[in-house]
C-alpha cells in the first residue's frame, strides 16, 4: 500500500528524474497551458482528508499522464481508496484508450471500463472512411462484462467546426444505439452543444434506441439543462469544474438538481478542483469536489456520500461487492 498522508503529495504522485509509464500509459498531457502557452505546475496536490463514506469516481483517464510518473493502477487505486475513492470507471476515447480502459479492468478489480470514440475523434474517422470499421471493433470490446457504460460519446462545437458537426451527430446515435442494444448506459460529453446533444437524445427516443441511463459527464450547463435532466431522469455528473470561482451558473444548476441523479468525477488528469486549478489531478483528490458539493447544498457529508454512492451503484452496478 502507498503512503497517502492528508496534506502531503501521495508517493505515488511524486515527480521522478525519469520518464516511466508503469502500467501501460496512453501518453502524457503537454507541460504547457493551451491558451497561454505558460508551463504549468506538474507537481499534484496534496491528498485532502477521507470522505467519511466511500464514493467512486465514475470518469477518470488512467492511461493519461502529467509529467514523469510511474503510476501503476494498483498504486492510483491504493492511493484514491485511502482517501474515502474505492473504485473508478477509466474511460476510452478512441480504439486504443478503448483497449486500455478494457485491460486495466483486468488488472485491477477496483476499475470498471467505457469505451467508445470521442466526437472529436468521429469527423477524422468519417472522412478518412475508418469510422465503420473501427466502430465495430469498439462494439466488440463494448460487449465485455467489465465495461459498464459506453462513452465518452456526444457533441463538442469547441473543438470541432460546422463541417464535423454532422459526423458528430451520426457517431453520437451509433453510440446511443450501441448503448440501448446492450442495455449499459451512455457517458455524453457534451461541451458548448446543449442544445443539439438534447436534440440527439430526444431523437433516439423517438427512434426508440434511447439508452435505459444517460450521463451527462463533466456537466457543463446551467439551470435550463439541468431542469431538462431533472424532468428526463438524465444524471448529472459533477467534476471539479464546479468548485471553480467562476462557475456560478454550474453552481446554481447543482443547486436545482436533483439529488438522486448526482454523481461526482474527476475527469482526470483534467479539471483539478480548487484550489489546485491547472496542477495534475488524480482520482485521490475527488473528496475535495465532493466536499464543496456538500457544503454549497447545505447537506450533511455523510449523507451526501451515501446518496452519491447509490446513484453510481444504480447507474453502474455495485462490482466492488464482488472484490
Amino acid at each position: 500500500m502507498t503512503a497517502t498522508i492528508p496534506g502531503h503529495t501521495p508517493d505515488a504522485y511524486l515527480q521522478k528524474d525519469t520518464t516511466g509509464d508503469g502500467d501501460q500509459s496512453g501518453g502524457q498531457r503537454a507541460a504547457t497551458e493551451e491558451n497561454t502557452g505558460r508551463r504549468r505546475n506538474l507537481t499534484y496536490p496534496p491528498a485532502p482528508e477521507p470522505l467519511p463514506a466511500p464514493v467512486v469516481d465514475n470518469h477518470t483517464h488512467l492511461d493519461l499522464r502529467d509529467g514523469n510518473i510511474n503510476l501503476t493502477y494498483a498504486s492510483a487505486l491504493d492511493t484514491a481508496e485511502a482517501v474515502g475513492v474505492p473504485g473508478v470507471i477509466t474511460i476510452g476515447y478512441d480504439l486504443g484508450s478503448s483497449e486500455r480502459a478494457v485491460q486495466a479492468s483486468y488488472l485491477e478489480p477496483r476499475i470498471r471500463a467505457a469505451v467508445a470514440l470521442h466526437p472529436n475523434e468521429a469527423p477524422q474517422r468519417v472522412a478518412d472512411g475508418s469510422f465503420t470499421e473501427v466502430f465495430a471493433q469498439i462494439c466488440t470490446l463494448a460487449e465485455d462484462e467489465r465495461v459498464v457504460s459506453v462513452g465518452e460519446t456526444g457533441l463538442d462545437y469547441f473543438r470541432t467546426g460546422e463541417d464535423g458537426i454532422e459526423a458528430q451527430k451520426y457517431s453520437f446515435a451509433e453510440h446511443l444505439k450501441l448503448a440501448h442494444r446492450l442495455n449499459k448506459p451512455v457517458q455524453i460529453h457534451d461541451r458548448d452543444a446543449h442544445d443539439d446533444v438534447v436534440a440527439e437524445l430526444e431523437k433516439a427516443r423517438e427512434g426508440g434506441y434511447l439508452p435505459h441511463k444517460v450521463v451527462f459527464h463533466c456537466f457543463s450547463g446551467g439551470e435550463e439543462l439541468a431542469r431538462i435532466c431533472n424532468e428526463n431522469g438524465w444524471y448529472m455528473s459533477f467534476s471539479g469544474t464546479v468548485t471553480f470561482k467562476n462557475s456560478k451558473d454550474l453552481q446554481a444548476a447543482l443547486r436545482i438538481a436533483d439529488q438522486s441523479l448526482i454523481l461526482a468525477e474527476t475527469d482526470a488528469p483534467y479539471l483539478t478542483p480548487h484550489p489546485y486549478r491547472g496542477r495534475p489531478n488524480a482520482s485521490y483528490l475527488m473528496p475535495n469536489t465532493v466536499r464543496f458539493m456538500a457544503e454549497h447544498l447545505g447537506v450533511e457529508l455523510t449523507a451526501f456520500c451515501r446518496q452519491l454512492q447509490d446513484n453510481t451503484d444504480r447507474v453502474y452496478g455495485q462490482w466492488l461487492l464482488s472484490i
